[in-house]
């Protein structure tokens, strides 16, 4: 089994290459899926944000708003650390499983570990591929501003949130640049997926 660590920026087209090497035969573990999953109601992670963030964190259900926790922690670092320092441990865990199972079902495969905060989590470290999504800054801002539909000065609060691109692409092993066309996109993708499978044959 191959595991490779698939990561990006915000608006960089991470979930777009993930859905590609996905249609291309590749098993993806989706760390975003598992983290929705660990903070579900009731559970360890759940209730130790409660604990930390308060009921101003719920939905009307209980059930853990997303968008408002969203805008405290991207308000305040120590906050964003407090919460990745719950949730973290447990995608960890949760990931680990995963490989588990995947190597005794499917030990042939290709895995993906489609983990947004990859290179930050220090999770790349001992994988031997790391592909990274890439697209420039000032087109992670105009995508985002014609995705969510927020201005320009909003959009580059987020992108300048996060690790910079650019520090990610040195890390990369194998970098799929996403700032042309879909079909250029799709076509690396394919071609490095190709190859990454002729490679662990």
């Amino acid at each position: 089994m191959l595991v490779i660590g698939l990561t990006g920026g915000i608006a960089t087209g991470k979930s777009t290459v993930s859905a590609m090497l996905k249609k291309a035969g590749a098993v993806i573990i989706d760390a975003d899926t598992i983290a929705r999953a660990a903070v579900k109601k009731g559970l360890p992670a759940y209730r130790e944000i409660v604990a930390q963030f308060g009921t101003a964190v719920l939905l009307p259900d209980g059930e853990i708003d997303r968008n408002v926790l969203g805008d405290i922690i991207f308000n305040d670092p120590p906050k964003k650390q407090l919460l990745n320092s719950i949730v973290h441990p447990q995608v960890s865990r949760e990931i680990k499983r995963l490989l588990k199972q995947i190597e005794k079902t499917h030990p042939n495969s290709i895995t993906i570990l489609d983990i947004p905060l990859l290179i930050e989590a220090d999770m790349h470290k001992g994988l031997g591929v790391v592909m990274v999504v890439y697209a420039p800054q000032h087109l992670q801002v105009s995508r985002l501003m014609q995705r969510d539909h927020i201005s320009e000065a909003s959009a580059l609060a987020r992108v300048r949130s996060q690790m910079p691109i650019e520090e990610k692409k040195k890390q990369a092993t194998i970098i799929i640049d996403n700032s042309g066309t879909i079909e250029n996109t799709c076509k690396q993708t394919l071609e490095i997926f190709k190859r990454l499978k002729n490679s662990s044959a």
